[in-house]
């Protein structure tokens, strides 16, 4: 039986947005996206940098994303990705140390034996463990010290957890830390070396090409045109209002950060409105530099130094070979704190000033380039006993979806994991 069309509003065009567009569009359907942005891609969105096109936001993948390799296997594109060796690295105490294998362990200064027994059999056990659901009530910050022990926790992993969640830290589940621990393990191709991977042409390549599959089958794009209002009737979705007017659909799938949710549909019920208000995010302020020399040789370094408020750099050539060498240095924090109100100056001079730090032998005018973009709702903070806090995917409205990366908990948002869940929602919708 031929399958009905139906048109189908998706708010937001990041990755969950775009799976579920195309997701539909392969199932039959017209879906319309409507994107506040100028173009699509939400954080893998790229930009001219000094002629270099480039992610504001950097991006990676692991080999345990099968979703996103499907998917670019169906675009036709999966010959375009490419697998590398890489290293991790942590400057602490002054100095570069190697970092990520069980030979840099144990050479690794600054911690005893047994802090490092422990250390390899948590991250051991870590990704072995399946079942995460007993973490989700258990805070990240006791859990690991109970593993690793104080001493080993202040040293290695205090810095990385109050320079992402500050006030929050001791909040964040533990089942959230686990996913990160194990998706990293679960990279590694041998117990020595660890591969990531990356697309020729950056992000704009898959961008790209789905964005054509969609409007192939239908699909429309309405770029820079935020939704101020999903409207509602009787219990049911009538459609969405933007500048344009009133614009009708059968079916309403949001797909923007969480905290957008309540301004934007404040027609739900109360106790609904009341659980989407109560999700925390972070925002970003991610600096990108590009150098006429390497900092180091690792692709992510973490950083523990008391005049640094940064958990770490992501030295991107060290995986994606580029002109010259780019570095992506990230400032985490909640939205509200009063460090996301500085000037972009003021984050690139930092990082001038971290840089040159690490690596002594860099100059300033080194720095080819140095640029600073923000995110306001970057990363969801995963608390103790998140599942209980997220409202349902599908609301007591008939015909409106909402989900963000918050739904693919503990897993961390990434386009692997976006597209898996954007594709399975678009089903579910028009089951």
């Amino acid at each position: 039986m031929e399958t009905q069309a139906k048109r189908v509003a998706v708010i937001g065009a990041g990755p969950m947005g775009l799976a579920v567009a195309y997701q539909l569009v392969c199932d039959g359907h017209h879906p319309v996206i409507y994107e506040a942005a100028d173009r699509v891609g939400g954080m893998a969105v790229t930009f001219d940098f000094g002629g270099l096109d480039i992610e504001r936001f950097y991006h990676f993948h692991a080999t345990s994303d099968h979703d996103f390799e499907t998917l670019l296997a169906e675009l036709g594109i999966a010959d375009k990705m490419v697998w590398r060796e890489t290293r991790m690295g942590y400057y602490i105490d002054g100095k570069v140390q190697p970092w990520g294998n069980p030979v840099a362990l144990l050479r690794f200064r600054g911690i005893g034996w047994l802090s490092k027994f422990r250390l390899a059999s948590h991250a051991f056990l870590s990704i072995k463990r399946r079942d995460w659901r007993a973490l989700d009530r258990i805070s990240a910050t006791g859990w690991l010290r109970s593993w690793i022990g104080a001493k080993a926790y202040d040293k290695l992993w205090r810095p990385l957890m109050d320079y992402k969640f500050y006030d929050l830290a001791d909040s964040v589940s533990a089942a959230w830390i686990w996913a990160r621990i194990r998706r990293v393990g679960t990279s590694r191709y041998s117990l020595m070396r660890e591969k990531l991977g990356y697309l020729e042409g950056g992000s704009a390549t898959y961008l790209d090409a789905i964005r054509r599959r969609i409007e192939a089958g239908g699909g429309v794009f309405h770029l820079k045109t935020p939704v101020k209002r999903v409207v509602i009737e009787a219990g049911r979705v009538q459609g969405v209002e933007t500048v344009d007017g009133v614009a009708a659909f059968d079916h309403v799938v949001s797909t923007v950060p969480l905290p957008y949710v309540a301004p934007m549909i404040p027609d739900l019920p109360a106790a609904v409105l009341a659980k989407f208000r109560s999700q925390r995010n972070l925002a970003v302020v991610c600096v990108i530099a590009r150098l006429k020399r390497p900092v180091t040789a690792n692709f992510w370094l973490n950083v523990n130094d008391p005049d640094m408020d940064i958990p770490g750099i992501v030295e991107y050539t060290n995986l994606r070979p580029l002109d010259g060498h780019v570095v992506y240095v990230p400032f985490y924090m909640p939205p509200d704190h009063p460090k996301y109100r500085d000037s972009d100056e003021v984050f690139t001079a930092k990082v001038s000033r971290y840089l040159r730090r690490i690596n002594p032998a860099l100059h300033e005018d080194d720095i080819l380039d140095i640029r600073a973009s923000r995110y306001r709702f970057a990363q969801p903070v995963c608390g103790t006993g998140f599942l209980e806090t997220l409202p349902p995917v599908d609301l007591p409205v008939a015909g409106l979806w909402v989900a963000d990366t918050s739904y693919y908990y503990p897993e961390d948002r990434g386009i692997s994991e976006s597209t898996k869940f954007g594709r399975a929602l678009a089903r579910r919708v028009v089951a």
